[in-house]
């Protein structure tokens, strides 16, 4: 499963997911720092990555105007923003999973 996480998520959750077999991928790696929204979804969305944020009302609105657009993304998991790195990998791993990467198109999840 391909991953990329949003700058705002603690890397230790891509290296955590990494071990657990994940290709997971944080802005910090991808040079993506300080990058906007728009451009983190729109490079999730052409590596084929699950764009995991803690900015939900962003990614939400975001969700919504490239749905009404038809434009595809890879998948958004809006992540709670006060769990601790490990609680969120307990939050986020059986939400990984609920699909396979190509059913991941266009779904935006809660953890």
């Amino acid at each position: 499963m391909r991953v990329d996480l949003d700058e705002d998520v603690d890397v230790l959750l891509g290296r955590l997911l990494v071990a657990r077999g994940f290709d997971c991928l944080s802005a910090f790696e991808a040079g993506n720092l300080a990058w906007t929204d728009v451009q983190q979804l729109e490079f999730a969305a052409e590596q084929g990555r699950i764009l995991v944020t803690h900015n939900r009302v962003d990614f939400e609105n975001l969700a919504s105007v490239w749905w009404n657009d038809s434009r595809d993304h890879a998948g958004l998991i809006l992540a709670v923003r006060r769990a601790r790195t490990y609680e969120l990998l307990r939050r986020v791993l059986p939400v990984l999973v609920t699909y396979d990467q190509t059913g991941w198109r266009n779904v935006v999840l809660y953890a």
